[in-house]
Formats: structure tokens, C-alpha cells, sequence
């Protein structure tokens, strides 16, 4: 799967629209896949996982500093996110299915936000683009 030049364009286009408020989507993306999926809060034992809480927050701003940081260097995801790889793999020990599962949360949450925008091939772009992501995440992991 690799990104062609209109998801790209199509990926690229969509974060600017998505500006400052990048951080507001991952955290309710973050809400909803500890709602839906309540394994995923194994990790967060030690945090207040109530909707809209600070420390919530404030991963939410994590998770769209990454994706920002990914959007900016598509052409070398893994050296970008090489060190939030190797601290998922080794220090956090995180089971990789948690990236997919915030993915699709994600992609919900971009969906039910930008219904006019979200056109199925916007939402293939995305998808491609999140499976990369998750790929460099993923790529410390032995």
C-alpha cells in the first residue's frame, strides 16, 4: 500500500483543514477507543480516563503531535517515529493492536466531524496513511 500522490494531496489538504484542532480529534479518538474497546486502558492505569479529563487530554496532544510529525515526514515514517516505536515496544510494552484500534477510532471520529469531507477515497488515504503509521510504530518490535 503505498501512498500515491493524490493521497498525499488528499492527506496533506485535510490536516490543514484540520489546523490547531488536531489535538481536540486524537483526544475524542482517544475517548472513544477506551469506551469501545476497554482493554486498551491497561496502560493508562495510572491516569484519569474520564471524558474531557486533563491527563486524557494531554495524551490526546501527544498522539496529534505524532500524526503531525508523520504528516510532515511521509517520505521517512520510520526514522520519524523511530523513537516513539522503540518507547511503545520496550519501555511501555504496548500490544500493537491498540494502534489499530485508535485508527479506526480515529477515522470515526474524522468522519463524523467532516461528513461533507469525508469521502470514501479521503477515507482510503487516511486509512493508508494510519497503516503506515502504525507500520513504523510496529517497527522496533521484536
Amino acid at each position: 500500500m503505498v501512498l500515491s500522490s493524490a493521497d498525499r494531496e488528499a492527506l496533506c489538504a485535510l490536516w490543514r483543514k484540520l489546523g490547531n484542532n488536531v489535538s481536540i480529534y486524537t483526544t475524542e479518538a482517544l475517548e472513544r477507543t477506551f469506551l469501545a474497546f476497554p482493554s486498551t486502558k491497561t496502560y493508562f492505569l495510572h491516569l484519569d480516563l474520564s471524558p474531557g479529563s486533563a491527563q486524557v487530554k494531554a495524551h490526546g496532544q501527544k498522539v496529534a503531535d505524532a500524526l503531525s510529525l508523520a504528516v510532515d515526514h511521509l517520505d521517512d515514517l520510520p526514522g520519524a517515529l523511530s523513537a516513539l516505536s522503540d518507547l511503545h515496544a520496550h519501555k511501555l510494552q504496548v500490544d500493537p493492536i491498540n494502534f489499530k484500534l485508535l485508527g479506526h477510532c480515529l477515522l470515526v471520529t474524522l468522519a463524523r466531524h467532516y461528513p461533507g469531507d469525508f469521502s470514501p477515497a479521503l477515507q482510503a488515504s487516511l486509512d493508508k496513511f494510519l497503516s503506515h503509521v502504525i507500520l513504523a510504530l510496529t517497527s522496533n518490535y521484536h
